[in-house]
């Protein structure tokens, strides 16, 4: 019983009133309230099918709250991470397109700081490897979407050509609008380091624009304010790649988790196939700006 290991945790000061969080897709955590004030308590093993390491989590977890991103990690052991509960609100997809200019330079401070409090072995995030890694789980595992995934693997190999050489950040990789988290005196937050690493800045900003389907203008926008100048027609043509990548990532993410997984609540049939209509719908987008993708 999960109520049972959060009161086993040798972290707490008192007595301990426990509530469950959610909204959670692959993990599941709880609001703990003790003598000390609000923690999150969230749960987690290793998930190799997703590259997921529990210890690269809290590591980025912790290195986050060094450089100002994230709440501080109070606890950690194994399969369970207690984090300082933020008073903020959730922002969804509205939020998140509505101030891309906001999005682009926090994710460049992100960037820029991040290498400077991480530690350890370097884990490495390249949706491209991710992608195809995924088609072989399904295909191995007789997926149901297995005949979705020669198209699939198709994309990612002309999305990954279409891509610009670029420094090399820690990126966080998982920009869902949940992630991020706004408090009273407007400050940002980010949470779920699961997939951070290090790679380039692009799937960090075709992710962010991607889950929020942020449109033509917000997107440039974001471009703008993260490289300090218009993006020229090579970097955009890189940028709506890589956000098709995206989205076809979170969908397989999505088909893998279906197998793999049972989070309470989650429709992993669903969250697949609503990223493969906006899969779709990038593509769309894609070719009318770009070209015909050969496939």
């Amino acid at each position: 019983m999960a109520l049972d290991r959060i009161r086993a945790l040798p972290c707490w000061r008192g007595e301990i009133v426990a509530e469950p969080l959610v909204g959670g897709l692959s993990n599941e955590s709880w609001k703990v309230v003790d003598a000390a004030g609000s923690h999150v308590v969230r749960f987690g093993e290793d998930f190799p099918f997703h590259h997921v390491s529990r210890a690269n989590e809290v590591m980025a977890t912790r290195a986050a709250y060094r450089a100002g991103f994230a709440p501080e990690v109070e606890f950690a052991g194994p399969g369970v991470m207690v984090s300082a509960f933020v008073d903020a609100r959730t922002w969804g997809e509205a939020e998140v397109a509505a101030d891309p200019e906001r999005v682009g330079r926090y994710l460049r401070a992100f960037h820029a700081k991040m290498p400077l409090e991480v530690s350890g072995p370097a884990a490495m995030f390249w949706v491209f490897h991710v992608i195809r890694d995924y088609a072989r789980v399904l295909a191995e595992r007789k997926s149901r979407f297995a005949l979705d995934l020669p198209r699939l693997t198709g994309v990612a190999a002309a999305m990954e050509a279409a891509q610009l050489p670029l420094p090399i950040v820690y990126g966080h990789h998982d920009l869902l609008p949940a992630n991020f988290l706004e408090d009273a005196d407007g400050r940002l937050w980010l949470i779920d380091y699961e997939y951070a690493g290090f790679g380039t800045a692009m799937f960090d900003l075709a992710g962010v624009a991607s889950n929020a389907g942020m449109g033509a203008e917000a997107a440039e926008a974001l471009l703008g304010a993260y490289f300090g100048a218009v993006p020229e027609a090579a970097m955009v043509r890189a940028f709506d790649a890589m956000q098709c990548a995206s989205l076809a990532r979170e969908a397989m993410w999505a088909m893998v988790s279906e197998i793999f997984l049972a989070a309470p609540g989650a429709d992993y049939d669903a969250h697949a196939r609503d990223y493969l209509g906006r899969l779709d719908a990038a593509l769309d987008r894609y070719q009318g700006r770009h070209g015909k993708v050969p496939l």
